[in-house]
């Protein structure tokens, strides 16, 4: 019982988790161009403040990626009668919750009133919000290997987590329109589907209780595991960061695979949405990607113990890119046809969470490897990879995206009878043919390099219970 009940406010805490990742790097951004710079007229004020403020963003989550690994260390110092994950855990969910609800507010009519104080707190707000959900993140995920040491179980834990995040993110976007206009007609009186700043500030109310309550039923329910082996720590000092990365070579292999390949996913994720609108003339047809998503992410999710136990994590990873590179191949016959476009959706869309998984088992076996050839074990510094990874893929492809959409001519007001042949060959070029190349080179790297298969985390493991016994 006491497996299932971590298995359960786990996946909860996962559920908020991505909830909140959600709403803090999508639908921020959509809150932002769209209600928090409009006056009380209903007319747009200091649209240069849009400019500024998204390009703040980015900056402060560059920066935030090179300090990932320094919240792994502190988070790996930390010495509590709690353990040392569900402090962070806690402290974080708190604090960017509170931040998430200021950072969705014009901070008291500050936008209109005094535009310039309202860009410095809300730098100051932003970036809380965004390290306290840094550290809330990394605290999170280096919980797993801590659970049990054993990969058969990490698995199933995972699993479970990723089925909490997978519906924590797609029903996000479910709500979001929903509650905001509810909101809206609740505090106005309106009775039409208008989305208001109200509405955005209660739907971000809503989604940071969603976070907090998952953060507080993940520290109930969850207990780190007691063993000799966990008890092989030392103080992480910053010079130590990157001896410990470096020396894991597992590790290493295995971010340099990822890297390509949540680079490759990310530019073709977010390029979508313009082949759509640019190339198929059918903007109104995206919203079932959605669907496609939602459905295909979560049976994918359950499908992966199964298909781990059949032919193995490396080989999941692996024959998952090969599913994807067929949604490549697909896609370039697609053409203007709605049921050819979202197959080849679809097979991204099954292969992501399967590799997502495959790598996030592998990064918590890395912790044994790691230990064994470092002599001390360092679990929130090794887990900090994924998470900086993923950060540093999307920020790679947001610059990446935007050149070829500038490119192809796909900008402003045009349509798609506005972009030539060779502006969608240039397109497809990034979304397609880039990525793909991004991808099958992250495949085999996986294939060559990863030796750290199930079967020697398991004699990783019984070698350090034994040395440490």
């Amino acid at each position: 019982m006491n497996k299932v009940k971590q298995s359960v406010t786990y996946a909860f805490g996962a559920f908020g988790h991505d909830a909140f990742y959600a709403a803090l790097t999508t639908y921020f951004i959509t809150f932002i161009t769209s209600q928090l710079l409009e006056g009380s007229d209903g007319k747009q004020i200091n649209g240069w403040m849009v400019g500024f403020i998204t390009t703040m963003i980015v900056i402060i989550r560059v920066i935030e990626i090179f300090f990932d690994p320094l919240i792994g260390a502190m988070i790996d110092n930390t010495k509590t009668k709690w353990g040392k994950f569900k402090p962070w855990i806690f402290g974080g969910a708190i604090v960017s919750s509170i931040t998430l609800i200021m950072i969705f507010s014009n901070f008291f009519g500050l936008t209109e009133s005094n535009p310039n104080l309202y860009l410095v707190l809300f730098a100051i707000v932003f970036i809380i919000a965004d390290f306290s959900y840094s550290a809330l993140d990394v605290a999170f995920w280096g919980l797993l290997p801590s659970l049990s040491l054993n990969s058969s179980d990490r698995t199933k834990i995972g699993t479970v987590a990723r089925f909490g995040s997978t519906l924590g993110s797609t029903g996000t976007a479910i709500v979001l329109v929903p509650i905001n206009i509810w909101i809206s007609r609740w505090l106005t009186g309106s009775t039409d589907d208008t989305q208001t700043r109200a509405g955005w500030l209660g739907f971000a109310i809503f989604i940071s209780a969603l976070s907090l309550i998952g953060a507080l039923l993940t520290c109930w329910g969850t207990q780190e595991g007691k063993s000799a082996i966990r008890k092989n720590v030392k103080k992480t000092s910053f010079k130590d960061i990157f001896q410990i990365l470096g020396r894991n070579d597992q590790l290493m292999w295995l971010a340099s695979s990822y890297f390509l390949f949540a680079l490759g996913f990310a530019i073709t994720n977010s390029m979508i949405v313009y082949y759509f609108r640019y190339v198929m003339d059918k903007p109104d047809e995206y919203s079932m990607v959605g669907v496609v998503e939602a459905v295909l992410g979560i049976v994918a999710v359950l499908m992966f113990p199964t298909l781990q136990n059949l032919i193995t994590r490396k080989w999941v990873y692996v024959s998952s890119i090969g599913v994807m590179v067929i949604g490549y191949i697909l896609y370039n016959f697609s053409g203007n046809n709605v049921g050819l476009t979202l197959v080849s959706t679809g097979l991204l869309y099954v292969a992501q969470p399967l590799v997502f998984l495959a790598t996030l088992m592998t990064i918590s076996d890395c912790v044994e490897y790691g230990q064994l050839r470092n002599g001390t074990r360092n679990e929130s510094v090794t887990l900090t990879i994924r998470p900086l990874l993923d950060k540093l893929g999307g920020a790679f492809s947001n610059g990446i995206v935007g050149i070829a959409a500038l490119g192809a001519g796909m900008t402003g007001a045009a349509t798609a009878a506005d972009i030539t042949a060779s502006g969608i060959l240039h397109f497809k070029v990034f979304m397609l043919y880039i990525p793909m190349v991004f991808v099958i080179v992250a495949a085999i790297i996986f294939a060559v390099k990863i030796t750290l298969t199930e079967r020697r985390h398991a004699e990783i493991a019984h070698e350090l219970e034994t040395k440490f016994a």
